[in-house]
């Protein structure tokens, strides 16, 4: 049987390398060429967290892109259209419905994120591998191509010529030599191609996937334009007083030199806030002259049993709910309170990076104080929710609650845009990604929102990912 090096003599590459030379010499054919081209442009950084901030900036505009071109059937409309006329539509059935819809929609947007990171690491052990086939294709490429110089010009076999012993001699100790590296580098070449597929495949699933999610998470966002809607039309104030409010609301924001001084003025300014805010008062002081068993029992029965949807006082006491609040929008932490905000400062609140269009919730029950643009905040939301607790929201696209309504907890009350609000609290921050600033404030003084949050809500920092 002839050895590897008698063939190579022979002008020809021993069998158990050719499928693998096949391959490697047709890879940049095989993988799309932009792709190829890109991996051998682009140098390896040496940072890890970066180039997986870049995938995921990639991975998230591909997602972008795709919830752009994904519409709602005729079909699916008219039966959530049907669905909403078919609800029995009491305030309470509607608030009800509003929340419910709410957390099915930050859940799905929950999915698409983490599909978003999936795909994300997905494609960075891609480009890894992409990079390491790279690195190899020049040693390679000189391996072969000095054993395609040998099959050109092959040395005579030794029986024939006897004077060209020396050389035969030396060109089977190179190939000796040569041989087992060059198949080991052939089984590391066919392992990375499988794995490269095998990648390929994985991302291709994992966006069919987000795909079905992107509509599921279109369709839920229907249904609640259509409740939100209906939740409007059983409003009992008429327009006209609504637009006074907003237009004194407006310069009270525009006279206010601090969120203390807005919130003073707006609670002793604003007919509807200072109503709402005696109703909650007189409501929390019924609830203070319940006896001892009264408040037991009361407080069993909002334990085991859902709150009612039609109460304008937190069903609890602010201070009572500490780990136990969930984030007003489906994001990662960019900053913490106490955290430097990147002027010289620490900042008095936290910012989460969300995706676009996301949904705004009320992080506990509340009373809507104030709701539109302030100074550097862009649109703002202030929520009384009572023992002297202040929550501040900014940095949304839209609003959509009106100062003098009071909020539930899990009530959708705004709408993140596509990309960050400039604003002074989210400047330094180094993503164009929407983000909400949260700031929770005890009788007019900033404090960490932290203890509030529920332990896998404090969790989803960007540095634990």
């Amino acid at each position: 049987m002839s050895q590897p090096s008698e063939i190579i003599f022979g002008g020809k590459l021993p069998l158990w390398l050719v499928p693998a030379v096949v391959i490697f010499l047709l890879l940049p054919i095989r993988d799309d060429m932009a792709a190829w081209a890109q991996v051998i442009e682009q140098p390896a950084t040496s940072d890890p967290a970066l180039d997986l901030e870049r995938k995921r900036n990639e991975a998230r505009q591909e997602l972008d892109g795709l919830s752009q071109n994904i519409g709602l059937s005729v079909e699916k409309t008219e039966a959530i259209e049907q669905n909403i006329a078919e609800l029995d539509k009491t305030t309470a059935n509607l608030r009800q419905a509003l929340i419910e819809s709410a957390a099915r929609r930050k859940d799905l947007e929950g999915k698409i994120q983490s599909s978003e990171e999936r795909l994300a690491r997905l494609r960075l052990s891609e480009a890894e591998i992409r990079t390491s086939l790279r690195d190899r294709h020049d040693v390679l490429a000189e391996v072969l191509a000095a054993l395609q110089r040998m099959g050109r010009n092959p040395p005579p076999a030794l029986l024939v010529t006897p004077e060209d012993a020396l050389a035969s001699v030396r060109s089977a100790i190179l190939l000796g030599a040569v041989v087992p590296g060059m198949r080991a580098q052939a089984d590391k070449l066919v392992a990375d191609l499988q794995s490269l597929a095998n990648l390929q495949a994985e991302a291709l699933t994992e966006k069919t996937s987000v795909t079905a999610t992107i509509e599921e998470s279109l369709e839920e966002e229907k249904r609640m334009d259509l409740l939100l809607a209906e939740n409007e039309k059983l409003s009992r104030q008429s327009t006209a007083e609504l637009e006074v409010e907003r237009r004194r609301s407006e310069e009270l924001a525009g006279e206010a030199t601090s969120l203390e001084g807005l919130i003073q003025s707006l609670e002793g300014e604003i007919a509807s806030v200072r109503d709402a805010m005696e109703q909650a008062r007189l409501e929390e002081e019924r609830q203070r002259q319940l006896s001892q068993d009264e408040r037991e029992r009361a407080k069993e029965r909002a334990q085991n049993t859902l709150p009612d949807k039609n109460r304008i006082a937190p069903a609890y006491a602010f201070s009572s709910l500490r780990q136990k609040l969930e984030l007003p929008v489906t994001g990662e932490v960019l900053r913490w309170y106490g955290d430097a905000d990147g002027t010289g400062h620490s900042a008095v609140g936290m910012t989460v990076a969300s995706g676009s269009d996301a949904v705004v919730t009320a992080p506990a029950d509340g009373l809507v104080v104030f709701a539109g643009a302030f100074r550097s905040y862009g649109q703002m939301i202030i929520l009384n929710a009572g023992d002297g607790y202040h929550l501040v929201l900014a940095g949304m696209d839209e609003v959509r609650t009106r100062q003098g309504k009071f909020v539930l907890s899990g009530e959708p009350i705004a709408v993140m845009g596509e990309k960050r609000v400039a604003s002074a609290t989210a400047l330094t921050l180094e993503t164009d990604r929407p983000t909400l600033y949260i700031e929770f404030r005890k009788d007019g003084t900033p404090v960490d929102s932290r203890p509030w949050w529920t332990a896998k809500q404090i969790g989803r920092a960007r540095n634990d990912s």
